[in-house]
C-alpha cells in the first residue's frame, strides 16, 4: 500500500473514532451501541441517578429538527429515536418520512408516536396512525402520546373525566396493537399520568417525562422503560435543540428488550 493511500486510511479510521463527523460516511454497522456525547443548553443537576449515567441514549424528534446528519447522530449516541408521526385524526408532522427513512438507513432502532386529541374518536386517530406509520421489520412498539394539549384551537379544553380518558386510551391501543403486533409505549408527563390513574396501565412500558426531577421522584413508585429528561440538548449532527432519552438498563438488557420488542 502506497504512503498516500496509508496516510488516508489513517485518516479516515481517525474521523470515525471521533464521532463520524463527515456528513458521507456509511452508516455504523447494525447493532453497534455508541456512547453518549451530548450536552445540554440548561443542564440539571438531577437528585439521584444522573441521566448520564445510563449508557443507552437516544432522542425523539419531530419538524422542529429540520436538520438531522443521522450518521453522526448515531455515532455521537443517538442509539434510538421515537419520531413524531400523527396528531389527531387528520395531521401528520411534514418531517416524518424523511426522519423515518434516514434513521433507518443510518442503523438507529426507531419508533413512531402519536399525539392524542381528545376531540377526535380512539378509532379515527388509530387508522389514521395506521395509514400513515408503515409496518417496518425492526421497527419500534408505537407510542401513544398522552398529555393536555394547551394548544389546539379545538381540543384545548377537551379534558374528559379520567375513566373515559383511561377507556379512550385503551380502544386506540387496541386497534394499534392488533394491526403492528407490538403493544405500544404510553408517554405522558406527571400531571396528566395522576390526574388519569395510569398506573393502573400493568404490564405496558412506559416513556415518562421529567426535566426537573428525577424520573423516580416524579413519578414515586412507577416503572419505566424510557425517560426524557431534558428538551434542550445538543448533539453532533442535529441543528438546533432535541429531547434527550435514555433506556432504563444496561447494554445487556437494552439488546434483550430489543429481542423481544421490535417488529
Amino acid at each position: 500500500m502506497s504512503l498516500t493511500r496509508r496516510l488516508a486510511l489513517l485518516s479516515l479510521l481517525a474521523l470515525a473514532a471521533c464521532g463520524g463527523q463527515n456528513s458521507s460516511a456509511p452508516p455504523a454497522q447494525p447493532g453497534v451501541i455508541f456512547a453518549p456525547n451530548f450536552s445540554d443548553v440548561h443542564p440539571v443537576d438531577f437528585n439521584g441517578r444522573a441521566p448520564q449515567r445510563y449508557p443507552v441514549q437516544g432522542i425523539d424528534a419531530a419538524r422542529f429538527q429540520k436538520s438531522i446528519d443521522w450518521n453522526t447522530a448515531r455515532r455521537n449516541g443517538v442509539n434510538f429515536a421515537f419520531l413524531k408521526a400523527t396528531e389527531g385524526g387528520d395531521l401528520l408532522d411534514p418531517a416524518f418520512k424523511d426522519h423515518w427513512r434516514d434513521a433507518g438507513r443510518a442503523g438507529v432502532e426507531r419508533g413512531a408516536y402519536h399525539f392524542y386529541y381528545f376531540c377526535t374518536s380512539p378509532e379515527d386517530q388509530a387508522r389514521w396512525f395506521i395509514r400513515n406509520v408503515p409496518r417496518t421489520p425492526g421497527m419500534l412498539p408505537p407510542v401513544l402520546d398522552m398529555e393536555w394539549n394547551p394548544f389546539s384551537p379545538t381540543c384545548a379544553h377537551v379534558r374528559p373525566p379520567a375513566g373515559e380518558v383511561r377507556d379512550q386510551m385503551r380502544r386506540w391501543i387496541k386497534i394499534v396493537e392488533a394491526h403492528y403486533g407490538l403493544r405500544p409505549i404510553i408517554y405522558t408527563t406527571p400531571k396528566f399520568f395522576e390526574e388519569n390513574g395510569l398506573r393502573s396501565f400493568r404490564g405496558y412500558d412506559f416513556w415518562l417525562r421529567s426535566t426537573a426531577r428525577n424520573v423516580s421522584e416524579a413519578f414515586p413508585g412507577q416503572r419505566w422503560r424510557f425517560w426524557q429528561y431534558s428538551s434542550t440538548g445538543i448533539i453532533p449532527g442535529i441543528v438546533g435543540e432535541v429531547d434527550l432519552n435514555v433506556f432504563h438498563g444496561n447494554r445487556a438488557e437494552w439488546v434483550t428488550w430489543l429481542a423481544s420488542h421490535k417488529l
